[in-house]
């Protein structure tokens, strides 16, 4: 004890105080132009102040975590950083090129044709409305060079198709494919890691006839589902007299033989798209996606949703597209009169761009991208809780031990009705895991597309001691288009979204975003044998709903110092948060619908019921993070 202060709340608060000094300094060192030490005095940084009449919000996770005591020695896998590639020297020798010409020519051609065929390629299911394709009819019309290696292993094929319009012109998408950084920006929520390898030929004129050679990581926003990693080849076409760019990407196969195979097995055949420039600034585009996979085991709550082709098919991609182009459609508008407390467009822009960034850490932090590893919570198959930590030292995310936890539920609701739920703010402050009993109000708001629901929102909270001394506010993205919806929101202080709103680069502003991810699914047999969803559900009025799932994703910085040992209360504690958050959420869509049953795939125990893995303590295995 020193004086009535216990020494190790002071030490606590000492650590709290040199993170917030190292936050400090390289805000001051990025923004002064040299480099200031956390060791050395700090010239003051007094950003401008906002017209805002709001106080400090208590942390989105107000559990208590245990002390230092509590502490029990549990590795802390690092996070890779997405800059890391495997198989980095891996290139294409010269005597490869011509070959490779030939296969981006014969692959451009069967991904054109795929495009415009019908049956019998193509099969429409009666049933669902799908297609399906004909793997037969397309052995007989595309025969695979024979000289490609062929793979012995049991694999299974997927091939969907979809087409739907964008508002963007076909060069700027063209631009966007070609370049690794631009395409995962485009697609946050689908690329997790992709990067140009070498560029093989640049083109003849312009973009047309360039070859690139790419790495990819593709994810689904659950640690349930394993991502897919792959080396493909990307050619540009584009057609001059049917106004037309076509994207195929193709496999590697024999032109490199250094590259190992990932495991699960993840072979593009020929896919992309074929964009056609429409009035306006519009483009038609039609997409294609076909693969050989050799699966992982996928958990039984998503596996209709993996299977069907949902999760990684055309359908997505373009939906996808759809809604970004929007977005970006929003970043570049001038004409906007209502911002709010935003003082200019140009400030508009860049909180557009630190809310694309939060979106980017959030969809990366609760997957498995980067070989992150995910430990379940009880040795139940049902279980779909997963912990893991990262140990955090470079700006963008609050330094220290960052304990994370996501659990998936499937919901007898329509996607959208639980995102109408999750992204109005007035309503999810009712809810008091989430907003700690404080009420939300809206001071800044940004459209990002047609759909009212795509929106970016800086949130005030309204808490008893309202001050302007001290500020804290919540920013908030939601997006949603038919194949899923996502809500996503952190709290940052003043200064940083005055940082943000200057101009100046925000990659220093520390997130840690929370959020929740919808995706619609339907009913299956093989997904009902596992327990994990009915095969058949109805609303009130008879009708069918498949209903859909809900991830959840919560992180926590359980420790500012890098090199600490996660305590078994941090894990206890925020496995409880999830599933009362999860129990809160389904009890709000209950009082709203006449459906008085709510299944749920989580083993958690609620008064004896199962409806989540609140009451699960963790196991042996489980300790060992």
């Amino acid at each position: 004890m020193l004086g009535a202060i216990p020494f190790e709340e002071l030490r606590l608060e000492n650590a709290r105080l040199r993170d917030e000094l190292e936050r400090v300094c390289c805000i001051t060192s990025r923004y002064g132009g040299r480099q200031i030490h956390s060791m050395v005095p700090v010239p003051s940084f007094v950003p401008p102040s906002l017209d805002l009449d709001m106080n400090m919000y208590s942390r989105p996770f107000p559990e208590y975590l245990g002390t230092c005591t509590d502490m029990m020695p549990v590795p802390v896998p690092v996070l890779e950083e997405p800059s890391s590639f495997p198989e980095a020297g891996v290139v294409l020798m010269e005597e490869g090129k011509g070959l490779a010409m030939e296969l981006a020519l014969s692959s451009m051609d069967e991904l054109v044709k795929m495009c415009h065929a019908n049956e019998p390629l193509w099969i429409r299911n009666i049933e669902n409305g799908k297609e399906v394709l004909n793997l037969e009819e397309h052995g007989r019309m595309f025969p695979w060079p024979s000289n490609l290696k062929q793979n012995s292993s049991e694999t299974r094929t997927e091939a969907t198709r979809d087409c739907a319009v964008v508002i963007m012109n076909s060069i700027t998408l063209v631009d966007a494919f070609l370049d690794a950084n631009k395409w995962m920006e485009l697609f946050p929520s689908i690329v997790a890691r992709a990067k140009t390898v070498q560029v093989i030929t640049p083109g003849i004129s312009g973009a047309s006839g360039s070859l690139h050679l790419m790495y990819a990581e593709l994810q689904v926003l659950s640690p349930l589902v394993p991502t897919r990693e792959t080396y493909f080849l990307r050619f540009c076409h584009q057609n001059v007299e049917e106004g037309t760019w076509a994207i195929v990407d193709f496999p590697l196969d024999r032109l490199h033989d250094n590259i190992q195979p990932s495991f699960p097995l993840y072979k593009r055949h020929p896919s992309g798209c074929v964009i056609q420039d429409m009035p306006n600034g519009y483009s038609r585009v039609t997409w294609i996606e076909h693969a050989e996979i050799e699966e992982k085991p996928v958990h039984q709550i998503f596996s209709q949703y993996v299977y069907s082709g949902m999760a990684f098919g055309a359908h997505r991609w373009l939906t996808v597209l759809q809604r970004q182009c929007e977005r970006v459609a929003s970043l570049m508008a001038r004409n906007i009169s209502d911002l709010g407390v935003i003082p200019s467009p140009e400030a508009r822009k860049n909180m557009m761009r630190l809310a694309q960034r939060m979106i980017r850490i959030f969809s990366l932090n609760i997957s498995s991208s980067s070989g992150q590893s995910w430990t379940g919570l009880s040795d139940s198959y049902d279980d779909t809780v997963r912990i893991t930590t990262r140990k955090i030292t470079e700006p963008g995310q609050p330094n220290g031990v960052i304990l994370s936890a996501v659990s998936t539920t499937w919901l007898p609701y329509p996607h959208y009705q639980v995102f109408d739920l999750l992204r109005d703010e007035h309503r999810r402050s009712q809810l008091e895991l989430l907003s700690n009993g404080n009420a939300l109000h809206e001071v800044a708001h940004i459209a990002n597309g047609s759909h009212p629901g795509n929106c970016i929102s800086l949130l005030r909270i309204n808490v008893a001691s309202n001050s302007s001394q001290h500020v804290e506010l919540m920013l908030q993205e939601c997006c949603t288009d038919q194949s899923g919806s996502l809500v996503v929101y952190t709290t940052v202080d003043v200064e940083s979204i005055q940082l943000a709103m200057s101009g100046e680069d925000p990659s220093c502003i520390p997130l840690l975003p929370l959020g929740f991810v919808i995706v619609p699914v339907e009913s299956s047999s093989a997904v009902s044998e596992g327990n994990s969803m009915p095969s058949n559900s109805e609303d009130g009025n008879g009708h069918n709903n498949s209903g859909c799932l809900l991830t959840v994703g919560l992180q926590v910085l359980a420790s500012t110092i890098p090199s600490a040992k996660l305590n078994l209360s941090s894990v206890t504690a925020i496995n409880n948060h999830l599933c009362n958050t999860v129990n809160q959420i389904t009890a709000a869509l209950s009082s709203t619908t006449t459906t008085t049953t709510i299944t749920t795939t989580s083993s958690c125990l609620d008064n004896g019921n199962a409806v989540g893995s609140c009451n699960i303590e963790p196991t042996a295995a489980s300790k060992q993070v």
